[in-house]
């Protein structure tokens, strides 16, 4: 007699949660141009017009329509990466309409929107579960955990000999540039900080080794005076947050929140005080509103009005192609857009090095669908773990994905070696204790 009841309540509670993602990620597209029309206030390649307003409106409304697959898909890694890719790619969009350069803007934004839906269709709806040939035992997988740590303490140790400096967060770029790594230790830093130790820190935290997952953190922490980066500064306070967030809400609103809320707050704290970016409030919304989000869009906007006139790359920014083929460009691109507009090392996502770098507007929706189906075979090496566990471990990457290459994110800053991990793990390992 109860089963009819309990299923209505299923479908009802279902019902429910998809009302309230729907809402959530229709709020967060609204939050994200109000966001950017504070941005123009304070950078100089967003011209704010009045008139044009409208235009702008309409087109987030119109792209706005693709948010609603996050309500309707479930939780995986693409869908993690994708919904800071949608963030950026509405970000472009609204930008697109402002931007003082001059390129095919029409162009432009419809092949960023086809680039954004063709990568969601597989990293959102591939996540059938690799057949895993290989297996940890709970021994076997605590070893491993204890050789993270150990891989992790030799890099720092070594890396510390090049360079380790206590600098206060506004004086890093005084010294950055000088920084020189092996290559070796330099992998090994991008793997570790990136990948071996939020996935560490995911595992002890949610089988209950609190004390080595605050060892992780302090590991991560010490990346900072070698690297001279903000990413390493806070990096370990985002994955508590994670940590605290997922605890309280499901998977797909912790991933929805994570942008949402700290967009919200710079919001607010910029204009109920009215504070220059000097001061407090203003420098918390150029870390989140400005250098999190805006700039990954804005790197679209940059990248588009250099190749309108310049040779496309055709990949050979790969350094492992890059000696293969007649390259155009000596120096990495980052460099190439630091001295052609000033505006420091300009790295950028899939989208525009991938993309319009490498084949330009017209078949950046092909490379974009082919890294779709890249970040897919995450889904499906994590397929069967915790939905919390995938998002912890995976913390980092979608800032990484944000503001670098695929190829550099998937084997500088360790992404692949995360979906051999991920594969590895014993799926008994997070189920309840009897």
């Amino acid at each position: 007699m109860n089963e009819p009841s309990s299923i209505i309540r299923d479908l009802r509670s279902r019902l429910d949660s998809k009302v309230a993602l729907t809402l959530l990620v229709l709020l967060h597209s609204a939050l994200t141009c109000l966001s950017l029309i504070k941005v123009a206030t304070f950078q100089a390649y967003i011209h704010f017009d009045g008139e044009r307003v409208w235009i702008a409106v309409a087109v987030a409304i119109a792209f706005s329509i693709v948010s609603l697959l996050f309500a309707a898909a479930r939780f995986s890694f693409g869908y993690f990466v994708s919904f800071y890719f949608y963030t950026m790619i509405l970000g472009f969009l609204w930008i697109d309409v402002f931007s003082e350069y001059s390129y095919p803007r029409l162009l432009a934004g419809l092949s960023a929107a086809l680039s954004l839906v063709l990568l969601l269709l597989p990293a959102l709806f591939v996540q059938a579960p690799l057949r895993q040939r290989i297996a940890l035992s709970a021994a076997g997988f605590e070893h491993l955990l204890t050789l993270i740590l150990v891989i992790s303490i030799a890099t720092i140790a070594v890396a510390s000999t090049y360079n380790f400096r206590m600098v206060a967060v506004a004086n890093i770029y005084d010294y950055r540039d000088s920084l020189q790594f092996p290559g070796a230790v330099r992998y090994l830093t991008g793997w570790a900080s990136s990948t071996l130790l939020p996935f560490a820190f995911a595992c002890y935290w949610l089988l209950g080794q609190r004390f080595r997952a605050g060892l992780v953190l302090v590991l991560l922490l010490l990346f900072y005076p070698i690297t001279l980066t903000k990413f390493a500064f806070f990096t370990p306070a985002w994955l508590i947050a994670l940590a605290v967030l997922s605890r309280f809400v499901e998977a797909r609103a912790s991933v929805i929140a994570s942008i949402f809320v700290p967009m919200l707050l710079g919001l607010v704290v910029i204009v109920v005080t009215g504070a220059s970016l000097n001061s407090i409030p203003g420098k918390y919304f150029d870390l989140v509103n400005i250098r999190m989000m805006a700039t990954a869009s804005s790197a679209l906007d940059i990248y588009n009005h250099f190749f309108a006139s310049h040779p496309l790359t055709w990949f050979c920014q790969i350094s492992v192609l890059k000696p293969l083929m007649h390259c155009p460009y000596e120096e990495p691109l980052a460099v190439v857009m630091q001295n052609t507009y000033g505006f420091g090392n300009l790295n950028a996502s899939l989208f525009a090095t991938e993309g319009i770098a490498s084949v330009g507007p017209w078949l950046a929706p092909l490379t974009a669908l082919a890294s779709g189906l890249v970040l897919a075979l995450g889904n499906r090496a994590s397929a069967g773990l915790p939905p919390r566990f995938v998002l912890m471990s995976s913390g980092v990457l979608p800032h990484v994905l944000l503001n670098v290459p695929l190829t550099v994110a998937m084997f500088t800053h360790g992404t692949a070696i995360l979906f051999l991990l991920w594969y590895m793990v014993p799926r008994s390992l997070f189920e309840p204790k009897p």
